[in-house]
């Protein structure tokens, strides 16, 4: 999974945080996030951990507008975007992957790139340049040409990762990213996500079952439990958490934790 270089985009955006603040959402009653304020800067690795249920996604949702709060305020770069339609904040640098794909399953792997590219304004010579580099620095080449369909779940998984940095943002939230890639992809993931932070110009909020890959590359860390921000701080500060240990990480201890939702 680590090929070729990414594309160098740092001068494209100015700099700027990606905040929330507090942000809930209720669904019929049921609280699924609460008062919950965060601030991700660019060129850090922000982990999103929680028990199933905790409202990761949710909170995705409502940052990338796929979902909008019951109340709170999202920013980007000190603009209000709480009220933005999805595309509006495509095009302004923000993206995400999805936990299942949600991949164009008839068109091929390099028509799926292209199209993210496409989707946020380019012209159809530059989304082919870009499909082109992601094509080698996701190790995808040789399964350009295949439909989506055909694809093995950790394949579509490396797609959903293409598409997003297709869109050249500044801000990417990754949904279980690393579901379903193999023993031999994990460690390669590892480092797409540091070169996503440090050559890539753009910060992530990264949410994964696998919490080896959150203690290895994230800078910070964030816990939810309940819809509420319980925790946060760096992976050691995390991992000695006694809140965290009573809500999510329990006896087995912070390696061999889960979580999703």
């Amino acid at each position: 999974m680590d090929g070729g270089a990414l594309p160098d985009d740092a001068h494209r955006w100015p700099q700027g945080s990606l905040r929330a603040t507090d942000v809930s959402r209720s669904f019929e009653g049921v609280e699924a996030l609460r008062d919950v304020s965060l601030a991700i800067e660019r060129h850090e690795v922000v982990g999103l951990i929680g028990p199933n249920g905790a409202g990761k996604t949710t909170l995705i949702n409502l940052i990338t507008g796929f979902d909008r709060p019951s109340a709170g305020r999202i920013e980007l770069g000190g603009d209000d975007i709480t009220g933005w339609l999805t595309i509006r904040r495509a095009r302004a640098g923000l993206a995400r992957t999805f936990q299942h794909g949600h991949l164009f399953r008839a068109l091929s792997v390099r028509e799926n790139i292209e199209l993210a590219a496409l989707g946020v304004g380019m012209r159809a010579a530059a989304a082919a340049r870009i499909a082109d580099e992601l094509l080698d620095a996701l190790e995808l080449r040789a399964r350009a040409g295949v439909a989506a369909g055909a694809l093995a779940h950790g394949e579509e998984q490396k797609v959903g990762v293409a598409r997003a940095l297709a869109s050249r943002p500044r801000y990417v939230l990754m949904d279980e990213p690393a579901a379903g890639l193999s023993e031999a992809d994990i460690e390669s993931f590892s480092s797409l996500v540091r070169r996503i932070r440090d050559d890539y110009a753009a910060g992530v909020l990264l949410v994964d079952h696998n919490m080896a890959v959150i203690m290895d590359v994230c800078d910070r860390i964030l816990v939810l439990d309940q819809g509420r921000l319980i925790a946060a701080g760096t992976p050691a500060e995390i991992r000695t958490n006694i809140d965290v240990t009573a809500a999510y990480l329990g006896s087995t201890g912070v390696r061999e934790a889960g979580g999703g939702g």
